[in-house]
Order: structure tokens, then C-alpha cells, then sequence
């Protein structure tokens, strides 16, 4: 994949996937400015302009890894003073492990395609590999941008390091212990959420909260499925532009060898399929980037706000516990006022991670409809599109094959 590395040192990824309107605040500029793929690792390159002083200048760069992004996230995940904040979701780990796969395959076919067949093949799998490289960047990226839009997030210390530090962070991948230790941690987070929830018999007593929990696992499980059905769409429209290429081929060894009037209408027909698969392969392209990704991330993201709803959930059983230990107190008149500073304690930090959260939630709503309404209608001007130029294709085609009539 040497030749691939290559292309990605060049191209400097200014072309973006999903639309995510976060730069608003000018104080703290974000981006991902280039980006370079090796073998094990993709090495970002994220610059910074800004005028806050908390940092020694206005402008600079630092290259980090996907590591140091997941070593951020979990940062942010574990600091009890962002319980009540929808966390960004993590970018997901750069696995180009298919592309490469298909790409050797096909390196190592059987002969059984023409040299045209197996050129048009080759460059529809490197763009497929450098879709998949620019998507992982933009996902580094976004989620950088929204640590940096949130008037609370772009505040912490760990913050600051990551996009300032301009020495390796020292941060190692999980082994596989880690991994099954975070597995296991989720499914006892998911077993506390039902005993909290169902056995232990606790009420939400905020109207606000019980509607957005079931509207959030409603929703969730809705955008998984979506995720997947989308995903199938666009692959059925990859697979009809890869079944494209053996018909033009054919047509066109068929129209070079046939030396009757017939031969030119072949060669037509073959440039016709040939212009049709490009055309196609522009379709599965935006529909992956307009839907697909969308939903992808929005899968994600109401996960997060699950595990917010779930951290209040947690918050308000520690409340009810601390008040029920008070009473024990009191009826033994032992160790009162410790218990009177506990509950004091357990309902300020619950009344702080509600006021929090609700903000949270409505800035979610907004932020999801907004995103989604600008996509789909991107999507749809795109669709209208192509749907033009295909039958402009058909329809100049059929006028060219009358003309030979």
C-alpha cells in the first residue's frame, strides 16, 4: 500500500464528509490541516488559531494519532465534573483493513479480466480506500470541533495539552485486557441502569427527563437500523457501478472486432455503460456521505446521551440512598451530621447534573434537527442531480443510435 501512502501525503484533505456547522466562536479554531496514512497508523495533523489566553500562542500545529484522541475522550468520560454534559462520541479507529483486502485480491486475480476491466476495478477500490481515509479524518476532526464549541469542554486542562503540547503524548493503544476490562465495564453499567430503573423501583420524578429517556432509546434503536438499511442502499448502488464495468468492456471488445455498421452503435452502448458507472459510483459516494455517515454518527451521539440520562439516573439513586441513610441516622441518633452533609451533598450535585443535562438535551435536539434538515436536503438537490444527468445520458445515447439508423 506504499503507492497509496503516497497519494494520501499529497492530498491534503480539503474536502470534507458530513457538514457540521460547529466553528461559530472564533476565539478557538479547530481543524485537522492534513493528515498522513502508513501501514499500523494515520498520523493527524491538527492546527489551532485562537485568541484565548490560556494558550502561549495564536496559531500552531501538533501531529497526533488516533490513540491520543481515544486517550482524550475517556479524559473527558471519567471527570466527575462533566457527568451532566453529553460527551462527544469518539472518532472510531481507522481500519482500512477491507480496502487493503480487496485491493490484494485483486492484485492477485485469476486473469480472468481484461487489462481495461482490471485498471477500471483497481481505481474504483483506491477510491473506495481514499473515501474511507478522508471520512476517518473528518470524524477526528468533528469531534475535536465540538470539544472546542462547548463553553465547557474547550476549558479543560487535557484540552489545552493535546492541542498545544507539541511532543508525542506518550499514550499507548488498550491491550486486551483493557478491552475486555471496558466490555465488562458496560455490561455492568447496563445492569446498574435496570436495577436503577426497574428492580429498585425508582420514579423519575421530571416529566422533561422520563419523555427524553424513552425518546432516546426509541430513537437509538431507530438510527441503528437505519445505519444498516443505508449501508445496504449504498452498496447495492457500489455493486451496480462495479457491474458496470464487465458490460462496457464487453461492448467495446465486441465493437472493436466487429467490422459491420453494428460495431459503432456497440462502442456507443459501451461508452454509454462506461459514463453510467461513474455516474453511479457519484451516487453510492454522496448517499454514504449525506446518509450514511449521518446517521452513523447520530447513532453514536444519542448513545452518549444515553449514558448522560443514565449518569443522572445514577445521580438521583445516590440522592434517595443518601436520604434514606439520613433517616437511619436520626432514628439511631448516631453520625447525624455526617449524614446531613452527605445528602446535602448527594442533592446539590444531582440538582446541578439536571440543570446541566436538561440544557444538554435541548442543545442536542436542536443541534440533531438542524444537522438533519441541512443533509437531507443537500442529499435530495444531489439526487435530483444525478437523476438529471442519467437521463440526459439515455436520452443522447438513443439520439446518437438514431442517427446511425
Amino acid at each position: 500500500m506504499d503507492a497509496h501512502t503516497h497519494l494520501f501525503e499529497a492530498d491534503h484533505l480539503k474536502s470534507r464528509t458530513m457538514s457540521v456547522d460547529l466553528q461559530s466562536d472564533s476565539s478557538l479554531q479547530v481543524e485537522i490541516s492534513d493528515a498522513v496514512s502508513e501501514r499500523d497508523k494515520v498520523k493527524f495533523t491538527v492546527h489551532t488559531k485562537t485568541n484565548l489566553a490560556y494558550f502561549k500562542q495564536p496559531e500552531f500545529s501538533v501531529v497526533r494519532q488516533h490513540e491520543e484522541f481515544i486517550w482524550l475522550h475517556d479524559a473527558y468520560l471519567e471527570n466527575e465534573d462533566y457527568a451532566g454534559i453529553i460527551i462527544p462520541p469518539a472518532p472510531p479507529k481507522p481500519n482500512f483493513d477491507a480496502s487493503r483486502e480487496k485491493l490484494q485480491k485483486l492484485g492477485e486475480g485469476d486473469g480472468s479480466m481484461t487489462r481495461e476491466e482490471f485498471a477500471k476495478m483497481k481505481q474504483e477500490l483506491e477510491s473506495e480506500y481514499l473515501a474511507i481515509f478522508k471520512k476517518t479524518v473528518a470524524m477526528h476532526e468533528v469531534f475535536l470541533q465540538r470539544l472546542a464549541a462547548h463553553p465547557v469542554l474547550r476549558k479543560d486542562h487535557n484540552f489545552y495539552v493535546f492541542l498545544e503540547y507539541d511532543q508525542d503524548l506518550s499514550v499507548r493503544g488498550k491491550n486486551k485486557k483493557e478491552i475486555l476490562g471496558g466490555f465488562l465495564k458496560n455490561i455492568v453499567k447496563s445492569a446498574d441502569e435496570a436495577l436503577i430503573t426497574g428492580i429498585s423501583g425508582i420514579k423519575e420524578v421530571d416529566e422533561f427527563f422520563e419523555h427524553e429517556r424513552t425518546f432516546l432509546i426509541e430513537y437509538h434503536n431507530r438510527v441503528k437500523d437505519a445505519t444498516m438499511k443505508a449501508d445496504r442502499k449504498t452498496r447495492s448502488h457500489k455493486n451496480v457501478a462495479e457491474d458496470f464495468i464487465p458490460i462496457s468492456s464487453a461492448l467495446s471488445s465486441l465493437g472493436s472486432m466487429d467490422t459491420s455498421p453494428l460495431s459503432k452503435n456497440l462502442l456507443k452502448l459501451a461508452e454509454l455503460f462506461e459514463k453510467l458507472r461513474k455516474l453511479e459510483g457519484r451516487v453510492a459516494s454522496d448517499e454514504d456521505l449525506k446518509l450514511s455517515d449521518l446517521l452513523r454518527y447520530y447513532m453514536r451521539d444519542s448513545q452518549a446521551a444515553k449514558d448522560l440520562l443514565y449518569r443522572r439516573a445514577r445521580s438521583l439513586s445516590d440522592y434517595e440512598n443518601s436520604n434514606k441513610a439520613l433517616d437511619r441516622a436520626r432514628m439511631k441518633n448516631k453520625e447525624v451530621k455526617q449524614a446531613e452533609a452527605g445528602q446535602q451533598m448527594s442533592c446539590q450535585r444531582f440538582e446541578k447534573l439536571s440543570e446541566s443535562a436538561k440544557q444538554e438535551l435541548t442543545d442536542f435536539k436542536v443541534r440533531r434537527v438542524s444537522a438533519f434538515r441541512k443533509n437531507m436536503i443537500e442529499m435530495t438537490e444531489l439526487e435530483l442531480k444525478h437523476a438529471k444527468a442519467n437521463l440526459l445520458l439515455l436520452r443522447n445515447c438513443l439520439s446518437s443510435l438514431r442517427e446511425e439508423q
